[in-house]
């Protein structure tokens, strides 16, 4: 198969050159529903032309969260820089590739449930206010269980590595096979490692613009699970599957440029932090609780944000203080380009696309208005008296689902950041979520945060 640049695919010839000079047969268009999870519609080679020019219909009222069964029709249109070959399918006799797809109401209008057009309305409203680029750098944590049955998961894990452990890390050869997947199509990444909890793993991708990296981050989440079963093992991107261990996150690295130069960096500042970097970091801190439903949208998301195992419960800032809600990492402080915030709050099941749009809309909000950021903590949170937080200005984040979507379902912010299809859809969906647990659960487990065989069976395999 010929070696591929994929930065040089701009257009549908690229596209058809590309599927003719690589022999391959079908095309998966995927586009993510309004949970995040992706879908696919398989179309042979001959009809690519067409599906590049017109788009291919489908029924959107058999997706979640799209559109009521009256209003049926959506058309998918295949982004051509986002083709990309499948390396889990180069052995087949078909050989495949991927596009991500753009999706249309029939008139031509952008459908208002797709979640990547969500995040260009976001990106736009940032170019008004200067800004060119929203670079993003995530790192996305599983884990690997012996099969996919969420039955006595403790029983099912593969190691107990620990933190960059070696000696039992049986992880090694599936991270391995996916970073060269990801290399094979166009991801870059930066580092792989075992992660804290029995069974737990980190890959960290390369910082691209957004977009392109909520494409790229949505690919590699379906790139471990395929690895993961050539392997015959199961990957899982659920925040907590076992109770009394860290649970999994999603670390998100951004940065703001601004004609070629990066918004966030002042040498002159004690933090290597200009003005702009502290209004959005203040930004996320003040509006975070009302998008916590976004960046960690699941029952069990709520059960890993919990004091005493490395994810933040309580909304301040740090240099080197992990248990904070945002870092301004020290890796390379005099460097320009480098300088970055981290967000440590939200998780890998999320919808991508949307957490990368409230996170860049409270970030713009807190510039535009100028917030002020309050002082860094670099104490142990958990170990500060309740009113000393208070006083240094750190708040907590909701402690469950049902909080945290009623803060979403009354918040102006988010309702014009999703829009009001999406965001309607979103908190009736989270409603729903919330009573179907709370009924089974009966309230006996919730403020505990035990990580119950309810939301085991459910979400297990579902994320």
């Amino acid at each position: 198969m010929a070696e591929l640049d994929y930065d040089s695919i701009k257009n549908p010839e690229d596209v058809l050159k590309v599927v003719k000079d690589n022999d391959v047969t079908f095309i998966n268009l995927w586009f993510p529903n309004v949970l995040g999870q992706l879908r696919n519609v398989n179309i042979p080679k001959g009809v690519l032309g067409e599906a590049l020019e017109e788009g291919i219909g489908f029924d959107g009222s058999s997706i979640e969260g799209f559109v009521r069964i009256e209003e049926s029709d959506l058309i998918a249109r295949p982004i051509e820089s986002s083709l990309r070959i499948l390396p889990y399918r180069q052995q087949d006799k078909d050989k495949s590739v991927s596009m991500f797809a753009k999706i249309y109401n029939p008139d031509g209008s952008r459908f208002e449930g797709d979640s990547l057009y969500v995040l260009e309305r976001q990106l736009d409203k940032m170019k008004k206010m200067g800004f060119d680029n929203f670079y993003i750098g995530p790192e996305l944590e599983f884990f690997l269980f012996k099969d996919n049955n969420p039955e006595n998961l403790p029983e099912k894990i593969l190691d107990k590595g620990g933190y960059f452990g070696l000696a039992d890390d049986k992880g090694q050869p599936i991270r391995r096979d996916v970073m060269l997947a990801c290399e094979n199509m166009g991801i870059e990444t930066e580092a792989s490692h075992h992660e804290v909890a029995p069974s737990q793993h980190e890959i960290a991708l390369k910082y691209d613009s957004a977009i392109n990296m909520a494409m790229k981050a949505m690919t590699y989440r379906r790139l471990v699970k395929e690895i993961a079963m050539k392997h015959g093992v199961y990957a899982t991107f659920l925040p907590k599957p076992l109770y009394g261990e860290n649970g999994s996150g999603m670390h998100i690295h951004q940065s703001l440029f601004k004609e070629g130069k990066n918004a966030f960096f002042n040498l002159e500042d004690e933090h290597h932090l200009s003005k702009d970097a502290k209004s959005y970091v203040a930004g996320i801190l003040r509006h975070a609780p009302e998008f916590v439903a976004i960046t960690n949208q699941w029952v069990n998301s709520y059960q890993r944000l919990v004091p005493n195992f490395e994810a933040p419960t309580e909304l301040s800032w740090a240099r080197r203080n992990r248990s904070t809600a945002i870092r301004v990492p020290m890796y390379k402080p005099k460097k320009e380009k480098a300088s970055r915030i981290e967000t440590r709050f939200p998780d890998p099941a999320c919808n991508i696309p949307l957490a990368f749009a409230v996170m860049l809309a409270a970030g713009l909000e807190g510039i535009k208005n100028k917030y002020e950021l309050p002082f860094p903590i670099e104490e142990n949170i958990y170990e500060m008296e309740e009113g000393d937080r208070r006083a240094r200005g750190v708040y907590s984040l909701p402690g469950n689902l049902r909080d945290a979507t009623e803060l979403m379902e009354t918040s102006g912010l988010v309702r014009g950041v999703l829009g009001e299809h999406i965001h309607t859809i979103l908190v009736e969906n989270q409603k729903i979520q919330w009573k179907k647990y709370h009924r089974e659960v009966r309230g006996k487990d919730i403020e505990d945060h035990i990580v119950t065989d309810y939301e085991l069976g459910k979400l297990f395999p579902l994320v």
